[in-house]
């Protein structure tokens, strides 16, 4: 028996357990949606919900921020900079305008439009960056955002009027977020992608934090029981644990198949919506979704 035959097993285990790591991952941040919802049944508006999230989250980011800051070179003050807009636009203003659109629209509808994030990433590159892409993206783009305009328009017929206006909000959310990867490149390569986004997220949390002590009285921290319960999930389970599995899984089995098992966040969402919130599955709603997926994942063979 040659030593390669005998490390294929373990090397498969070692893929299988890596991609475990990234759909655990991918399912626990697409919950963020749920618990938000949740949330939002008790007398909380985005300012709270966001404020409470990024207050539990704080103390887990700044312990793994401290340790990188004790063993890592020293940071340029131009790399200071870049990490404080960072953290404002990618995990702060993309994290609120996202929570303001779940107020409006259902769990479903808001993590198909957040999944269309590396279609932006696309079109900003064409129109901005001036990159050339082929006909294969253009008509990924045109299936991904099929999906989501049919499910939109579904919802918008049977949610109310405010549909549009949630849904404008995660859109803005995506194209924010989109915006931060291209912006992150260069300095994940430099800094380190964990440094990176412990750093960004104290960032995110002080700015969080100090929205909800400018904008509300200081007694909506007094909230009944369950809001710090849901708040603890959301801080721990839909954002600590969601950063670092994928940060560990993109060690082990790359960024391109842990892009790929984020697909399972719109099915998750979408059947975690009907069993927790009672939001109804619609033929629609599934050919939406399918059609999203089926655009991403062209996207996603042709990057990689």
């Amino acid at each position: 028996m040659t030593s390669s035959s005998v490390s294929l097993p373990a090397q498969r285990q070692a893929f299988l357990a890596g991609l475990a790591i990234a759909v655990v991952g991918a399912v626990l941040f697409s919950t963020k949606a749920i618990v938000a919802k949740l949330i939002y049944r008790y007398p909380v508006d985005a300012v709270t919900l966001i404020g409470f999230r990024m207050l539990f989250s704080l103390p887990f980011f700044a312990i793994v921020a401290i340790w990188h800051a004790r063993r890592s070179p020293a940071l340029s003050g131009s790399d200071r900079l870049r990490i404080v807009f960072l953290g404002l636009l990618g995990y702060y203003l993309s994290s609120f305008l996202d929570f303001l659109g779940l107020q409006y629209i259902s769990a479903g509808l808001e993590r198909l439009i957040l999944f269309l994030t590396p279609s932006f990433v696309l079109l900003i590159s064409v129109f901005f960056l001036h990159k050339k892409i082929g006909r294969l993206e253009w008509g990924a783009l045109l299936v991904s955002y099929s999906g989501t305009v049919l499910v939109f328009l579904h919802d918008a017929r049977t949610g109310g009027a405010n549909v549009p206006l949630g849904g404008a909000f995660v859109l803005a959310s995506a194209v924010t977020y989109a915006m931060y990867l291209l912006m992150s490149g260069e300095l994940v390569r430099r800094v380190g992608p964990m440094r990176l986004v412990a750093y960004a997220m104290c960032v995110s949390s002080f700015a969080c934090i100090l929205q909800f002590l400018a904008l509300k009285p200081i007694g909506m921290l007094v909230q009944p029981a369950p809001v710090y319960g849901l708040s603890l999930v959301n801080a721990v389970f839909c954002t600590v644990l969601p950063v670092f599995l994928t940060m560990i899984a993109v060690a082990r089995i790359g960024a391109p198949t842990v892009s790929l098992t984020g697909m399972v966040g719109p099915v998750s969402t979408l059947f975690l919506g009907a069993w927790v919130l009672g939001e109804p599955i619609t033929a629609i709603q599934l050919a939406g979704t399918a059609l999203v997926l089926a655009g991403i994942y062209l996207l996603s063979k042709k990057k990689a």
